[in-house]
């Protein structure tokens, strides 16, 4: 029963989520903490945390290490990652060649979505921000400080990571 229901609310997950895996942190959380309470709010940070350190993208880890832990099996696992990966497959494959053909003919459309995707990943950074994930000034002065650095100074992503984790052992 655990596997349909973890397979279930995976691929609802993945059919109506776009933007990518901080995209689906937020609906994600949602389901599996509030709704089913499979995980709590702390594990579900911790999965979080491992999802973004493991190799792969962070949206099939996270169902992946989710479905291993409200099962506590491989199967859990492999249903929850078929499950979110699905619906991204099918439409691949049945709009790819219409999407490829119109992509020049609307582009405020593809404006639009990128800004959707900001307000949900935004939406993804706020959720983390709970009592047990407090952020200090440090965080946020070394966050602005990289956000900077990328807008004004256009530095590349690892320069950033670098002087990022320096500053980090600096400052911790």
């Amino acid at each position: 029963m655990i596997y349909c229901k973890l397979f279930l609310t995976f691929l609802k997950i993945g059919l109506f989520n776009f933007g990518g895996g901080y995209a689906m942190i937020s609906f994600l959380q949602n389901e599996v903490v509030y709704k089913q309470a499979w995980l709590s709010t702390a594990e579900f940070t911790d999965i979080v945390a491992i999802s973004q350190v493991t190799p792969g993208p962070v949206g099939i880890n996270l169902a992946t290490y989710t479905g291993y832990a409200a099962s506590g099996s491989v199967c859990g696992a492999v249903a929850a990652t078929l499950a979110v990966c699905l619906p991204s497959f099918v439409l691949l494959v049945l709009a790819g060649k219409y999407v490829f053909a119109t992509r020049t003919n609307y582009p405020a459309v593809w404006r639009a979505l990128r800004l959707v995707v900001i307000g949900l990943i935004a939406s993804a950074a706020l959720t983390l921000c709970n009592a047990e994930n407090f952020i200090d000034y440090k965080s946020v002065l070394l966050c602005v400080v990289a956000f900077w650095a990328v807008w004004k100074l256009k530095c590349g992503p690892i320069w950033i990571l670098v002087m990022s984790g320096f500053l980090g052992i600096l400052l911790y």
